[in-house]
């Protein structure tokens, strides 16, 4: 396994387990306001799935500014339970599997064309990189905002993945 595939399921398994974390928490948890980085939880895993669903669209061959507008309204699309959630990035983390199992050349280079910085030549492995790297530190913030509400977060560090089995999808 490549480790661009390896740091992928490691994202997978991270945010399966801090899903499941908040699942096991009141509902409405998801909903409530705190005074963080995002309005509630919910905004921070609707903005976490937008911008993994972005980069998967872009690696699958659609051009950024493009991947940015169809994925903006995903952004604000609140979900009303934890399961939605789990669903949504269950269902795409499926999608980046079979994407990352079509690979053969992960460090083949791509013209990126991002809005926000420009033009640049960039692999594939760093998208990838980039996507685990976005994901843990919202997780982080996810982790921070649960405190702020009186719950204990879950470890989902990448040493702790080392000891876990293979996530499941």
């Amino acid at each position: 396994m490549s480790q661009p595939e390896q740091m992928y399921n490691y994202h997978t398994w991270a945010t399966q387990t801090i899903l499941s974390r908040i699942k096991e928490l009141p509902s409405s948890v998801l909903s409530q306001e705190v005074n963080s980085s995002f309005p509630t939880i919910a905004h921070a895993l609707s903005h976490i799935y937008a911008v993994d669903k972005m980069w998967y669209l872009v690696l699958t061959d659609t051009g950024m500014p493009e991947a940015l507008q169809a994925c903006i309204p995903l952004n604000s699309e609140i979900h009303g339970s934890i399961d939605e959630y789990i669903q949504c990035f269950a269902d795409l983390s499926v999608q980046y599997r079979e994407w990352l199992q079509g690979q053969t050349d992960l460090e083949k280079t791509v013209l990126l064309d991002n809005p926000f910085a420009g033009v640049r030549e960039t692999s594939l492995s760093e998208m990838v990189f980039h996507l685990v790297n976005h994901g843990t530190y919202h997780r982080g913030n996810v982790s921070t905002m649960l405190r702020q509400l009186g719950h204990v977060s879950i470890m989902n560090d990448y040493s702790l993945f080392w000891y876990q089995e293979p996530a499941q999808v």
